[in-house]
């Protein structure tokens, strides 16, 4: 406990943004000003810049520690280094021990990048615990170096024309720069349509990409090299089932407690399911925080009080109307920068709101799933194994001769299991299968997803395909929606969000678990729920996570809401894009119970409303 009260005294949180451009511009300090205040809602507390002949930094501060010291842009002792940072190091104490023959001016753990860099050089971030994203120039070299966090926790991007180079943690701040031209990339479209989300290092923004996750940047003379520094490594180890089960405890609880660092109170979201649960648990926050609806199937607001009761700490909560959920659509993609279809970002956006009334810092359950095995199409492939057994040229054939009729749950099936998994995964929330997405599209189609989920495929030859499967979920799912919509819907309301299960600590214990101890015939996350079933009071441990679940499809069927999804895929811009004949009579077969069709709907109308946003708008 003494460890974690000095902690308290020397971590610096820097949840924020940053903007930056390196160019000849004479006029940086004005534009820089203009791309740092378009994330004036990720630092509403501070901003701090510096400019040279060669680039101009920005940055946005929310203030939680060490508010006087921690101040950015921050250099070392010579002031050859500067550095902009956005993210929090878990294991700063370890690593200022480390460098202890440097002198460090402040007790914030942004100094810890200076001196890292330093001291190792690119290798600065195979050293740290925690999410980052940051950028360090070098005076002396004219050169910068860039990182992501190996889960891409914190979002970084760039683009780059001729001379002039922008980076920062949201696109949007772009459009402040004179240099930045602002077109639509039309060719992922498509992708959008399968994944409900930007699945590549392209962005919706021509020339805009994002830096991924795991990876680090470096630029100079004008050159960009990216390199990766993490890399994804499931290697299964023969333990007994109760000791992976006492390691993933203690590892929770190690990972719960350093989350909770802070100089201000720490809230945490509530759902009724077991990740949320086992946080709340752990950490027993003084305030808790969720969301709910009138509908009681998508309410998880009773069960939310049944454990902080027994727990004995405080629930906030709130029902969202339908009148407030579509109201808050343009604001949501304005604040995501790219189109998304989960319906979660919007309930994660009001529950964050709530949140921002009380605290600054909440913590939340996203990752479980993903590194412990929570999706019921994992179970899928032990189901039925009689069917695994049929030779595969059989399955195939038969896969084949199902193509022809309907997409429908139980030809799904056939289909799956006769054909290679990296013909057909792409991820637990695939939308629009390949041959209806050309029914839907105008423009032609020249990028698939095959392509895009190629790489990690190859880099998994020879593993087994529950393995092949989750670490496309990590990679595409977890890393470009859920940890993406997390970051935005919180920064969006000014408070820092912390997932403790999206952790390099965790990970290694999560990684390292058999595949029986993650999925079995009756349940998910075998191990994970014993676990938490050592803590928590009641049993949620059990539930299934629902996860924010939202009544979207039942809305639907209302005229209000109708009539709004009816009006815009009727305007000239969806028929541009997409066969209007053939939306709308998806968005009627849904109204009229036909066919329950409400995520491909919602996903052609998100992407509608977020070009209104940044396209349609003067």
């Amino acid at each position: 406990m003494i460890f974690i009260v000095n902690y308290l005294k020397v971590l610096v949180n820097n949840m924020c943004g940053f903007v930056g451009f390196i160019s000849k511009e004479k006029k940086k300090k004005a534009i820089i000003k203009k791309m740092a205040e378009r994330i004036h809602h990720r630092g509403p507390d501070g901003e701090g810049f510096y400019t040279d002949d060669n680039i101009a930094l920005g940055h946005r501060r929310l203030s939680i520690i060490d508010v006087k010291n921690g101040r950015q842009p921050m250099f070392n002792e010579d002031k050859s280094l500067v550095v902009v940072f956005n993210g929090e190091i878990y294991n700063y104490q370890e690593l200022k021990a480390e460098l202890i023959h440097h002198d460090f001016k402040t007790n914030c753990d942004t100094e810890i990048l200076l001196h890292g860099y330093e001291e190792w050089g690119v290798d600065l971030p195979k050293k740290l615990r925690g999410m980052f994203s940051f950028v360090l120039w070098d005076k002396k070299e004219e050169k910068m170096f860039c990182a992501r966090d190996p889960f891409g926790i914190k979002p970084f991007y760039y683009y780059q024309k001729e001379d002039t180079l922008l980076f920062a943690s949201e696109i949007k701040s772009f459009l402040e720069h004179p240099s930045f031209e602002k077109e639509l990339n039309e060719k992922l479209i498509p992708s959008y349509l399968s994944f409900s989300f930007t699945p590549t290092t392209e962005t919706f923004f021509k020339g805009v990409n994002r830096l991924d996750a795991g990876h680090y940047l470096l630029y100079q003379e004008g050159n960009i090299t990216i390199e990766r520094y993490f890399n994804l490594d499931f290697t299964e180890e023969t333990d007994s089932y109760e000791n992976c089960v006492n390691r993933i405890a203690e590892i929770m609880e190690d990972s719960v407690k350093h989350h909770q660092i802070s100089d201000v109170e720490v809230g945490s979201f509530l759902s009724s399911g077991i990740d949320s649960s086992y946080i709340v648990t752990l950490a027993k926050p003084d305030k808790t925080y969720t969301v709910g609806y009138d509908i009681p199937k998508y309410n998880e607001i009773d069960y939310a009080k049944d454990l902080t009761k027994r727990l004995k700490i405080k629930n906030k909560s709130k029902k969202i109307t339908k009148e407030e959920y579509l109201k808050i659509i343009p604001d949501i993609m304005y604040y995501m920068d790219e189109p998304s279809s989960d319906p979660a970002s919007i309930a994660l956006y009001f529950v964050s709101k709530l949140a921002s009334k009380d605290v600054k810092v909440v913590l939340s359950g996203e990752g479980a799933d993903e590194l412990f095995g929570g999706y019921n199409t994992y179970r899928s492939y032990i189901e039925l194994p009689w069917y695994n057994k049929i030779p595969f040229f059989l399955r195939h054939a038969i896969a084949s001769f199902c193509k022809l009729f309907p997409e429908v749950r139980g030809i799904n099936f056939l289909i799956r299991r006769g054909e290679k998994l990296e013909d057909n995964y792409i991820g637990v929330n695939r939308v629009f299968g390949e041959k209806e997405r050309k029914k839907v599209l105008n423009i032609p189609i020249t990028l698939t997803d095959q392509e895009i989920t190629k790489p990690i495929y190859e880099e998994l030859k020879g593993q087994s395909d529950i393995i092949k499967m989750q670490a496309i979920d990590i990679n595409f799912w977890l890393m470009k929606d859920i940890l993406q919509k997390a970051d935005r819907m919180t920064m969006a309301n000014s408070i820092e969000g912390r997932v403790p299960f999206i952790d390099i600590e965790v990970y290694k214990v999560a990684s390292k678990l058999p595949f029986a101890f993650k999925v079995n015939k009756e349940t998910t996350k075998v191990a994970l729920r014993d676990a938490a079933k050592k803590v928590i009071p009641n049993e949620s441990y059990k539930k299934k996570k629902l996860g924010f679940p939202v009544p979207i499809r039942d809305w639907m069927r209302e005229p209000d809401f109708y009539e709004e999804i009816k009006r815009a895929f009727s305007t000239e811009i969806a028929s541009r894009y997409f066969k209007t004949e053939y939306i709308i009579k998806l968005l009627d077969d849904h109204k009229n119970e036909k066919k329950d069709n409400y995520r491909k709907v919602w996903n052609i109308y998100c992407f509608l409303k977020w070009y209104e946003v940044f396209f349609s708008q003067t």
